[in-house]
């Protein structure tokens, strides 16, 4: 518990909010339309919880809730790159089934995620997904978390996404590298749904959407054990997360 509470704020607002990132705590319940317009119906209606009464549903990332507030919105140019950091429990439907299968708990029906989304211009949004990216990568690197980076081919896309990086981290009870945060460069798929214009003097323009995940915290939490849990049961807390939970090592109950 003392490390999930740790992670939240030395992700959220020591990494991101340096960065001219706005916070937000994001709702979990969102309509049909901004499902769509964020891009994830109807491929993936299957990894969702409906609420059928309520014509709702829950998300699985918190930038179902941030692309959405910007939906019908003319920027002006100057106020560009446009970002955020959300928040939120997430739930998926699928997910937590498919590993079931496989006798593993490393996916679950419902975690906490920090996530980071970007409203940008068309020729700043390749560059905004190398600073999604390394921002993962620094977070991973402070917790003392060995990975790496893949890009993803494009069949393995989802709808949305132009180009997405995994990072990757390695698993030693599994013996390879297991994938724990993206971040994708939707161009402006979501944004044309969405009507998310920018105002300039060449013109009127369609924004690009960008999302990216600063921490899952449950996963974080597993490569963490692998990683810090030492011979005798005692749990090593990394260096950056000392001052958010007031302990060096956590030991066991006897």
């Amino acid at each position: 518990m003392l490390l999930e509470f740790a992670l939240i704020p030395k992700t959220s607002c020591q990494n991101l909010l340096g960065k001219a990132s706005l916070p937000g705590v994001t709702p979990v319940l969102v309509r049909e339309e901004m499902m769509i317009d964020a891009g994830f119906f109807p491929t993936d209606r299957n990894q969702v919880y409906e609420l059928p009464k309520d014509d709702l549903f829950l998300t699985g990332t918190s930038e179902v809730a941030l692309a959405g507030l910007q939906g019908g919105i003319y920027w002006k140019k100057v106020g560009f790159p446009a970002r955020y950091v959300g928040y939120s429990p997430v739930f998926a439907e699928r997910l937590a089934h498919t590993e079931k299968i496989l006798g593993e708990i490393f996916w679950v029906h419902q975690f906490d995620k920090v996530e980071m989304f970007s409203f940008c211009s068309p020729e700043e949004s390749w560059n905004e997904l190398e600073m999604l990216r390394e921002i993962e990568q620094e977070i991973l690197n402070e917790l003392g978390l060995p990975h790496r980076v893949i890009l993803v081919a494009s069949g393995d896309l989802g709808a949305p996404a132009a180009l997405k990086y995994d990072c990757e981290v390695w698993l030693p009870s599994e013996g390879q590298y297991r994938e724990l945060t993206s971040c994708s460069n939707y161009l402006d798929f979501s944004a044309r749904r969405m009507k998310t214009r920018i105002k300039s003097a060449e013109g009127n323009q369609l924004a690009h959407t960008l999302n990216g995940t600063a921490c899952a915290i449950g996963r974080t939490l597993v490569f963490l054990m692998e990683h810090c849990q030492q011979n005798d049961g005692s749990f090593v807390v990394p260096d950056v997360l000392r001052p958010f939970c007031n302990l060096d090592v956590i030991h066991p109950k006897q």
